[in-house]
């Protein structure tokens, strides 16, 4: 992912001044020297990694420390918070808000999935429950109201545009005037793009700005295209009143530091992120946590959040239920993936656990995992539901082994290695059950002594890893570690 071997980078030369001896003033300074060579390596302006450096070292004073004083962990507070400011320009964005009308103006170059990115707003907002609505002012681009009409068709998203009409002033006023009469309170415009910064386009922003008065302008700003970020963000800043920045394509591999540059050029923070082309693939943007996975430490709230999106509030008490009675069926383990793939991306959701570093997932891991989650699906499907609900393994004899097998499509050896998962992970459920009260039960799940004893489930060692970087002795660990949770939270996130 873009930004994953800058926050590796950074780790390690934290993690290697942490080995030191001793923590001084040459520890310190090398480390520094370190986490500013990431940041250049990364597309990071120069002048901004001047300023963090000399505003760590102004926040860091190692001789005026009491002895006894973890250094290492004040030094890495300071790197902490030199990068959330380094992202967070100190100032919130307009919020949309249910049942008024708002007006959100999409302004960046071409190539910058500016369209895509409408749509996934406008989706966004739609789950939330707004009434988004799409106008396509881009006129420039063949093509550019074909591929809007297409995503919002398929996200279900009112849409105005024109195939005759080629002035994109006119085109937004009559889509702006037509929304707001349909109730709308949410209407979102798309305008044109162009290879460069041109004059023209500018213009053409700004007069489309003037005649539909948006509340919010959204810069859109490709995530990989390295320094030229800068510039490119203050020349918008300086045609259009840009309020927020939606960074996009942080899914591939590009060095991505010029994504940090153009908050401090526009001084707008940044709101979502795209990590890849689907309409799931956008997050909200939130500095802290960023920085946090970024460095390794993890985002438990995050995965909290992320368990309670994926997983319907009806079905929790009824899964979690079944977990604490040890009935872990085939159909319980079909019913996780379903949770884990509504997810996210694999990869994704491991960052967010403390001491799990992005860098350290081998390259196509995501496409691969997930891949293999609905090859055991695909399996599940072909099971009875006698099979689907029992909990003895051995009624998978070797006939209906090869039975589930043609039917699926799939070797005896894919559905041998699926039992073989189940069963693994069966064993953490096991391990679950034991540590819960043996008289819990969904009607007591309100009780205060309860939540506290699933909170106190939490290992006490997942927390201490927060700022520690240990490198992963194989995934399979750390899945078991990371479904452990995930069991373990499926209850809490509707209490938190």
């Amino acid at each position: 992912m873009v930004l994953a071997q800058l926050g590796g980078s950074i780790s390690r030369a934290l993690a290697q001044m942490s080995n030191a001896t001793v923590i001084d003033d040459k520890a310190f300074a090398d480390c520094l020297h370190e986490i500013a060579r990431a940041l250049l390596q990364s597309d990071v302006q120069i002048r901004m990694v001047s300023d963090m450096r000399a505003n760590i070292r102004r926040a860091v004073n190692l001789d005026a420390l009491p002895a006894g004083t973890n250094k290492r962990r004040i030094i890495q507070q300071a790197v902490f918070a030199e990068l959330c400011n380094m992202l967070d320009p100190g100032k919130p964005s307009f919020t949309p808000t249910k049942g008024k009308p708002s007006v959100v103006m999409f302004v960046g170059l071409q190539g910058s999935g500016k369209t895509t990115t409408c749509t996934k707003y406008a989706h966004y907002h739609q789950l939330k429950g707004f009434k988004p609505s799409l106008v396509c002012a881009d006129t420039f681009r063949a093509g550019a109201f074909d591929q809007l009409k297409q995503n919002a068709t398929k996200a279900k998203i009112p849409y105005y545009g024109s195939y005759m009409e080629s002035d994109p002033v006119k085109i937004a006023v009559e889509g702006v005037e037509r929304f707001r009469k349909e109730k709308s309170d949410l209407i979102i415009v798309d305008t044109s793009g162009r290879h460069k910064q041109e004059a023209a386009l500018f213009e053409e922003m700004r007069q489309v700005a003037e005649a539909t008065k948006p509340d919010l302008v959204i810069f859109v700003m490709d995530g990989s295209i390295g320094q030229a970020a800068f510039d490119q963000a203050q020349a918008f800043k300086q045609s259009a009143s840009v309020g927020a920045v939606i960074v996009t394509k942080l899914d591939g591999h590009a060095k991505g530091g010029g994504a940090l540059s153009a908050v401090a050029a526009t001084k707008s923070p940044v709101v979502f992120i795209g990590t890849g082309e689907h309409m799931q693939d956008f997050e909200v943007f939130d500095v802290k946590p960023f920085v946090s996975r970024l460095l390794g430490m993890g985002d438990l709230s995050g995965l909290v959040n992320k368990i309670k999106d994926a997983m319907p509030a009806d079905q929790q008490p009824e899964l979690m239920q079944r977990l604490i009675e040890g009935t872990f069926t085939l159909r319980v383990f079909y019913e996780l993936f379903q949770n884990l793939l509504n997810m996210g991306p694999i990869g994704q959701v491991l960052s967010m656990i403390p001491g799990f570093r992005s860098e350290l997932m081998p390259k196509g891991h995501d496409k691969e995992s997930q891949a293999k989650i609905k090859r055991y699906m695909t399996i599940m499907d072909s099971m009875t539901n006698a099979e689907l609900d029992s909990t003895n393994p051995k009624l998978m004899s070797e006939s209906r082994i090869k039975r589930v097998a043609r039917g699926s499509g799939r070797t005896m050896k894919d559905v041998t290695d699926m039992l073989e998962e189940y069963k693994r992970i069966a064993k953490v459920c096991s391990k679950l059950k034991k540590k819960l009260p043996k008289n819990m039960d969904r009607n007591v799940m309100n009780n205060k002594d309860t939540l506290n004893t699933i909170n106190n489930l939490i290992p006490k060692q997942l927390l201490n890893q927060i700022g520690e970087h240990h490198e992963a002795n194989g995934l399979k660990d750390m899945n078991e570690m990371f479904w452990e949770h995930v069991l373990m939270l499926i209850d809490i996130c509707k209490y938190i």
